[in-house]
């Protein structure tokens, strides 16, 4: 019996999935455990693994396709085996293919203009505009992708339908037409031409565009930080804090956690503790303004959850550490590289990756200074870490060298003034230029 390919739920909150792309196509070996689909949620991508050895048999949920958790997304069996519980799944599979190729073959053909489309196509009959116009799912995918005007096409199919081949027309109409307008090459080239051949040059280059999907963490992320702008009142103010003792304690410590073999103190693990003792001391910062009842309030946190953004090839996830205030430096230290390296091996939950009540982002490490980071709603504040820089400071009369963190507040207006948010940033900046502070 052939073995089922199902979407999983990759954590409690999740509703549904996203096929990113298939490794292997119909027809294909498929060895047990080998990875055949790319998947995602909300927050998480994932390499799919075959559960069975065999044939993949049928491709039932196409690149790019949204489904529940639990949908059956393909089969793998032995050469010409029947799929027993899809009888249908062939011929979805076929016209989901059947999409798919239609979109690659509009992504291949240069898009046409709707005015150039208008110019060369019958005008649509009357009574097709108001939501009446008839057109199949690869007509309108195709369209969509090469920028076309349905209402500019005549449809060929049953009661006006547009079809796929009308699609086809159309785009070939559109590319016959731009050939027709380019000029015809010049027999003579003279000097007073050289102008006009350094244009037919220039528009003889050939621009390449390069068009990507917004889907899975891309959609996520672009979805929450554009609601996050829109929906909150953010003000981001800066800092620079001096390093310097920190430095030296960190690297004092090194040499006797080596011993214990514990690993090393980072910078990040330094700042993580003072955002935590800073939070405990001004509450307000560690909550969160909610408007999911008839009004809206703020909600102040007794526990940290502390959020640690962490950069990946495919976007930005935020792992979560809980009850950070209840942990010491060296587990907080851990806790965040754990976290981290799981992040970049795709090994989180869904669960490990919501629930924060303040979130820290480090862009030191790229040589960024001050930024303004975005709210991660419905937090109240998000610290932006930049990259440590050695500068000259006046000491009274005397000159020293002196190593200073920059420091970037992004706040919710909302929630607290700029004087509190102040007094929080200034906290965080006192107990890393204290450094002691932070081992007790």
């Amino acid at each position: 019996m052939a073995a089922e390919v199902i979407m999983p739920k990759l954590g409690m909150s999740m509703v549904e999935g996203t096929v990113i792309a298939w490794k292997k196509k119909v027809g294909d070996q498929i060895a047990k455990g080998e990875g055949i689909v790319d998947i995602s949620s909300e927050k998480i991508e994932m390499e799919l693994e075959a559960p069975a050895d065999g044939i993949l048999l049928a491709i039932a949920v196409a690149d790019g396709e949204v489904v529940p958790y639990g949908t059956v997304l393909g089969y793998i069996g032995q050469s010409g085996e029947q799929i027993e519980h899809a009888p249908h799944a062939e011929a979805e599979s076929t016209q989901r293919q059947e999409v798919a190729a239609a979109a690659v073959a509009a992504e291949k053909t240069p898009p046409v203009p709707a005015r150039v489309a208008a110019e060369n196509t019958t005008p649509a009959p009357a009574g097709r505009k108001g939501g009446n116009l008839r057109v199949s799912p690869v007509a309108k995918k195709m369209a969509e992708e090469a920028g076309l005007d349905l209402e500019s096409i005549i449809g060929t199919g049953p009661q006006g339908r547009i079809t796929k081949e009308d699609v086809e027309k159309a785009l070939a109409s559109g590319a016959a037409s731009r050939a027709e307008t380019l000029p015809p090459p010049s027999a003579t080239l003279r000097p007073s031409a050289q102008p006009a051949m350094e244009t037919a040059k220039t528009a003889s280059i050939q621009e390449v565009v390069e068009n990507t999907a917004v889907t899975g963490m891309r959609k996520v992320i672009a979805t929450r930080m554009l609601e996050s702008l829109r929906q909150s009142a953010q003000l981001t103010m800066t800092a620079k804090a001096d390093l310097t003792e920190l430095l030296a304690l960190q690297k004092q410590l090194a040499s006797e956690l080596e011993k214990r073999q514990e690993g090393k103190l980072s910078v990040t693990d330094f700042i993580a503790r003072a955002v935590v003792l800073s939070l405990k001391k001004h509450k307000r910062m560690n909550s969160a303004f909610l408007t999911d009842q008839q009004e809206p309030r703020i909600e102040t946190y007794g526990h940290v959850h502390l959020g640690i953004a962490v950069a990946l090839e495919r976007g930005l996830v935020v792992p979560v550490i809980r009850h950070a205030d209840q942990l010491t430096l060296l587990e907080l230290s851990k806790a965040i590289k754990s976290l981290g390296e799981r992040a970049r091996n795709n090994q989180l939950s869904g669960d490990e990756m919501k629930g924060s009540t303040f979130t820290i982002s480090n862009l030191g490490a790229y040589g960024v200074e001050h930024f303004t980071p975005v709210l991660n709603p419905p937090e109240t504040g998000i610290l932006g870490v930049g990259a440590i820089e050695a500068v000259p400071v006046y000491r009274g009369e005397e000159l020293h060298r002196r190593s200073l963190l920059p420091l970037s507040l992004t706040f919710d207006h909302r929630v607290l003034d700029g004087a509190p948010a102040a007094q929080f940033l200034g906290s965080v900046k006192d107990c890393l230029e204290n450094p002691l502070s932070l081992l007790l």
